[in-house]
């Protein structure tokens, strides 16, 4: 157990205490971290103008992201469940998506939904309709970064469709003899079995949108190129345009790395692992009214 012993105490364990260390200090990086106590949770909690911006942000995406997330790929991988012929090159096609790095996925999404030049547009103009401003606009800028993760689910389908044939076919029969019609045994067979899946793609989602980073950091930085003509993603605004995109690891971000205020920065990702286990341990709590274990005892 020794590689995996100290692979976790270097790369987590280690990382974790100092995190916890430095978020009671003032450390810039360039200087010896300087003990403030609870300065760093003050400023957090009552001063800090972005924080709840950024918060109210994270569980927007959180909010209507995971839940688009697991029904999409529960749709398709009940309908590439039913396929008989062709099934491993729809199975391939759905999963690509899943193999693009996130910052090429987004750069992609990015030139598509350009406002000016993107296909999406275009195509939405010949139909003589004036197309969104996409990544470039406050209010669209959050819907554009769901469809990129919507688009992104080829994990979490290939899980659904591994417990979606796993179902016991016999459960099926029993139901159509009993004369349960395809939305009953929708509700009554397949949805109880899968539970525990359904159970684990939501905690994964969630646990994703608290740390979402790369999509949105990238996104706002080309888009503000795009608006200004000069593509600079490490001088972009992060949360452009309007703070739309400024989820809670984005605001660490830039106060660890571009305000080089990284006591505060470990303060924030304290508060994200203590917010992230209370939102998992009430998940699993409330599991036990809807989740079901094959061969559990009640």
């Amino acid at each position: 157990m020794s590689p995996w012993i100290i692979g976790f105490s270097v790369f987590f364990g280690y990382p974790l205490v100092m995190s916890v260390y430095l978020s009671f200090n003032h450390y810039d990086l360039l200087s010896p971290p300087r003990w403030v106590g609870l300065a760093n949770y003050r400023y957090l909690f009552t001063v800090d103008p972005q924080v709840w911006t950024a918060v109210k942000n994270t569980l927007w995406l959180i909010a209507v992201m995971v839940p688009l997330q697991v029904i999409f790929a529960f749709g398709v991988a009940s309908l590439l469940a039913r396929v008989k012929s062709g099934a491993g090159v729809f199975r391939t096609i759905f999963y690509l998506p899943a193999l693009a790095p996130p910052v090429a996925a987004t750069l992609g999404f990015v030139y598509i939904l350009n406002p000016a030049t993107g296909p999406v547009n275009v195509l939405l103009g010949h139909l003589g309709i004036q197309g969104p401003l996409w990544f470039n606009s406050p209010t669209w800028s959050k819907p554009s970064l769901v469809l990129l993760g919507v688009w992104g689910v080829g994990n979490t389908m290939v899980i659904f469709l591994a417990a979606i044939l796993d179902v016991p076919r016999q459960l099926y029969e029993s139901a159509e003899l009993d004369g349960a019609g395809p939305l009953q045994r929708l509700r009554w067979v397949t949805l109880p079995t899968i539970s525990p899946v359904i159970l684990f793609s939501v905690i994964l989602g969630v646990i994703q949108g608290l740390q979402y980073f790369t999509q949105a950091f990238v996104a706002a930085g080309v888009a503000q190129g795009q608006a200004s003509q000069a593509a600079d993603v490490t001088s972009a605004n992060l949360g452009y345009p309007e703070d739309s995109t400024l989820f809670y690891p984005v605001l660490l971000y830039k106060h660890g790395f571009t305000d080089f205020q990284m006591g505060y920065a470990s303060a924030m990702a304290m508060l994200l692992l203590a917010v992230a286990f209370a939102v998992t341990l009430v998940i699993l709590l409330n599991s036990r009214r809807w989740v079901h274990y094959a061969g559990a005892v009640r």
